[in-house]
């Protein structure tokens, strides 16, 4: 199956996409996008992968499933597009980054910056019917990118993993933390950010793991 997707990553996945559970997946997305309303753009579900490619990953945030309402989900995990008002849980992450490195909360909540820094801003699931959240979960979406964390854990070297909240801390059986630094806190969602998530300094200890391993810290 041609699937679109940034060439490094097509070629380590290429496999993948001739499994059956991902020939379901295909058709099951292709007609939810003819017959519902799905986030985000047909030709912006690959986006995580065509802004950082495999070579490049430093640092990995999973997310669950994209936004679900109008104009939000970009396919970057946590960002929206230039313009478009902070979901709560990106005002809570731009928060703890002020709070731990100084840096001033910014006008724009694309995270594009960071993703061209390195940053694999990757949901479990990459989409979702407008207005219903997990409205795709359980249909394959979830054995995929389960291989793109598997990929990267086993191929990757000395790479930041941000999981926050219960399902992403899940997907951490599936890296070794001898080889890579595993970050764990809850969600930065309002219901949990204050049991842990402010104060985390997570992102200062990302780039301490960076810089010790020899390459640039993100500048966030």
């Amino acid at each position: 199956m041609d699937i679109k997707i940034e060439a490094s990553w097509k070629e380590r996945l290429h496999d993948e996409f001739e499994k059956p559970y991902f020939t379901d997946l295909t058709s099951f997305v292709r007609s939810e996008y003819a017959m519902q309303k799905i986030y985000p753009p047909g030709k912006l579900i690959f986006n995580a992968f065509e802004k950082c490619s495999f070579d490049k990953v430093k640092v990995v945030i999973l997310g669950q499933d994209p936004y679900h309402e109008p104009g939000q989900a970009h396919g970057l995990c946590f960002s929206v597009p230039d313009g478009v008002s902070f979901p709560p849980s990106l005002q809570n992450i731009f928060k703890e980054i002020k709070n731990d490195l100084d840096i001033p909360i910014p006008k724009s909540g694309n995270l594009e910056r960071w993703a061209e820094q390195g940053v694999f801003l990757l949901n479990a699931t990459l989409t979702v019917r407008a207005h219903q959240a997990g409205s795709h979960q359980n249909k394959g979406w979830e054995t995929f990118t389960d291989k793109v964390i598997h990929l990267l854990a086993e191929s990757g070297d000395h790479i930041v993993f941000l999981l926050w909240g219960a399902y992403a801390q899940r997907k951490g059986e599936l890296i070794s933390t001898s080889k890579h630094l595993v970050l764990k806190s809850v969600h930065p969602s309002p219901l949990s950010a204050h049991r842990g998530f402010f104060g985390n300094h997570q992102f200062s200890q990302a780039n301490k793991y960076l810089i010790t391993n020899g390459k640039e810290p993100i500048s966030w």
